[in-house]
């Protein structure tokens, strides 16, 4: 897989410059080293975390992808689960050169015995599961009436169900040490409307935030704590092998046009941004957090418009 610097990001397509596109400044992403601390504080030191979609469809940094790299880079053991190696390359590749610990492990999570032989996998690993990230996910267009009976089935199953599924498996390991942690990676599309007819994926994430909800205090008994961070529309590869193309017609510029006017703050987030947020859930700095929700959305969900 081709290896990515984030600080010359996708501003550039095809040989253009983001001025030839029509891009201005706001659509920019920040440096990342503006937003990783130097040195990291070794807050999760120790601990075992779980990653799902810890792969990306492309090179940069997807969510799963910036959420295993900090947790690594803040001294987690990190068991990165997607169902395909070859997504995970560029993520152990970064987590290597910083020296971190993670384990790639190949699970197809919308299957449940695999669930199973994956939890199992990592307590046999590292011995323990302290954290779970459940960052499995993605949209498919189509509204109330557009929308496939069959394409309904396969948006819950993917971002819904699975949360619970692997919660499931995890939440017995983590009682019997004690307590831990589930941070659940959910969507703006849950809380508002996005600009996009993706109701599928809309009321799957509004599920996520409200599984958290009512299993955080059913698990708060249990020493586990259990909140959800909720990106906004966020400059992730996705944005170029996905949403552009379903979205806009293969107009990147376009759609970056049209996300960023949504935005109240003058750039666009990234993966990094969704990392760090997790990070601080899963840390023991939000240990009296729980059944709530971190917004990472640059102000877009606070609009009326």
């Amino acid at each position: 897989m081709n290896t990515h610097d984030p600080s010359q990001n996708s501003a550039e397509h095809d040989g253009e410059s983001a001025a030839q596109q029509g891009l201005t400044p706001a659509t920019q992403l920040p440096a990342p080293a503006t937003q990783l601390p130097v040195p990291p504080a070794k807050r999760l030191a120790g601990k075992v975390a779980i990653v799902t979609g810890a792969g990306c469809v492309g090179p940069g940094w997807g969510n799963g992808r910036a959420i295993a790299f900090r947790f690594a880079q803040e001294g987690a053991k990190v068991f990165a689960v997607d169902r395909s190696l070859a997504s995970m390359e560029e993520t152990q590749a970064k987590i290597h050169a910083i020296e971190g610990d993670i384990s790639p492990y190949e699970c197809d999570i919308t299957n449940t015995d695999a669930v199973i032989a994956m939890v199992q996998a990592c307590k046999e690993k590292y011995g323990a599961v302290d954290i779970l990230v459940n960052n499995v996910g993605g949209p498919l267009p189509g509204g109330a009436e557009a929308l496939s009976e069959t394409d309904w089935d396969q948006q819950i199953d993917l971002n819904l169900k699975t949360v619970f599924m692997v919660s499931k498996q995890v939440i017995p390991v983590m009682a019997a040490q004690g307590g831990g942690c589930i941070v659940n990676i959910a969507s703006t599309s849950g809380i508002r409307w996005t600009g996009a007819p993706q109701i599928g994926y809309a009321a799957a994430k509004a599920g996520v935030i409200q599984y958290g909800r009512v299993a955080a205090v059913e698990l708060a008994k249990k020493g586990i704590r259990v909140n959800a961070v909720v990106p906004g529309q966020l400059y992730t590869p996705l944005v170029d092998k996905v949403l552009a193309r379903t979205q806009s017609g293969n107009d990147t510029a376009q759609l970056l046009k049209r996300r960023q006017k949504r935005i109240p703050l003058p750039f666009m987030g990234d993966g990094l941004d969704t990392a760090n947020a997790t990070l601080f859930l899963a840390s023991d700095e939000a240990r009296f957090i729980t059944g709530t929700e971190l917004v990472v959305d640059g102000g877009m969900s606070a609009r009326c418009d």
